[in-house]
């Protein structure tokens, strides 16, 4: 499947994460709507509510199941406003929905909610993660370790911590500062709470120094992590240069290694994905403002195959190819 296509024309979802549970494809993204709220660079019109679930087994030519509302705002005792972008995993019988929302002191803080079916309906715990900030979730396990990746600059406020403490004023670095990194950190036996400290993504260029903040590679939001071959592919979005980028590591908590561009600018300001291999294929899951007329806060979900080299780079997809 070369060409990209659109997986929900009838609404507009965004911020795909995407996992395979007993041989069926699930797809958890974020729910955009028009919600009237002027436009800035703090996100405030990215003002989601609440969560669907899509499931396929034929993600090429067969038809999504929705399984309808998930889980609101309105469920969740702590919460504020702003129910971004989610990510399930799975332990033992239970699924778990981690999600960022903003309390009610307008403090991202991320949530847990749990099912005994992949689609849901997710009940939340009462309270978020303690010691949990920011945005973005992504979950990746192997061998019966559970990760979580997150942070987002600007609306996602990673640019308020430092050494997982609240700064009295938020800092951007800038020209050859070492750029904000992403987080990591191990989640406990229950999966509804940190086991440690995060940890930063640190990513390194080819000589093998920190990217620095004018670097149009370095990482802005949108954690992804999956293994081919071996390696650890930490994947994320740049923001405001537009592209979605990958490095590779050894480890799960890294440093990796800077290696390319996976996606060029869409059409829209946000670059969100997430990557699964499924009946033998690599996909890309992603999202663009098309649909919508280049509304940045109405996004529709697409997918388009992913692929690599013999030396195991993924191979450059063009954002605009299909329009």
């Amino acid at each position: 499947m070369k060409t990209p296509k659109y997986l929900v024309p009838e609404d507009y979802m965004a911020d795909p994460s995407v996992h395979v549970f007993d041989g069926t494809l699930y797809i958890y993204p974020s729910h955009d709507w028009e919600s009237g709220v002027a436009e800035n660079d703090n996100g405030d019109h990215f003002n989601m509510k609440d969560y669907h679930v899509f499931s396929t087994d034929d993600i090429e030519n067969g038809t999504l199941t929705d399984h309808g509302k998930v889980l609101e705002v309105a469920d969740i005792a702590w919460a504020g406003r702003q129910l971004w972008d989610c990510d399930v995993a799975r332990k033992g019988d239970t699924y778990y929905m981690y999600f960022p929302l903003k309390d009610k002191n307008d403090t991202f803080r991320m949530g847990v909610a749990t099912s005994d079916k992949p689609y849901g309906p997710f009940k939340p715990e009462e309270d978020p993660i303690r010691g949990s900030y920011s945005i973005d979730p992504a979950v990746f396990e192997e061998d019966g370790v559970y990760y979580m990746y997150f942070g987002g600059l600007w609306g996602g406020q990673l640019q308020r911590y430092k050494d997982n403490k609240a700064l009295e004023s938020a800092y951007l670095p800038e020209g050859k500062e070492e750029a904000l990194p992403a987080r990591v950190v191990r989640l406990a036996e229950d999966m509804k709470q940190f086991a440690e400290e995060p940890r930063p993504v640190v990513i390194l260029d080819e000589e093998g120094k920190p990217l620095t903040a004018d670097n149009p590679h370095r990482f802005f939001e949108a954690s992804w992590m999956h293994k081919y071959n071996g390696k650890y592919y930490f994947s994320y979005s740049t923001g405001d240069t537009h592209l979605l980028c990958y490095a590779v590591g050894d480890n799960p908590y890294g440093p990796f290694t800077f290696k390319g561009v996976i996606l060029t600018p869409v059409v829209g300001w946000t670059t969100h994905h997430s990557i699964v291999e499924y009946k033998g294929k690599w996909y890309l899951f992603h999202h663009d403002s098309v649909p919508s007329g280049g509304l940045t806060w109405l996004r529709s979900l697409k997918v388009v195959e992913l692929e690599y080299d013999e030396q195991g780079n993924i191979l450059t997809i063009e954002g605009t190819a299909n329009e």
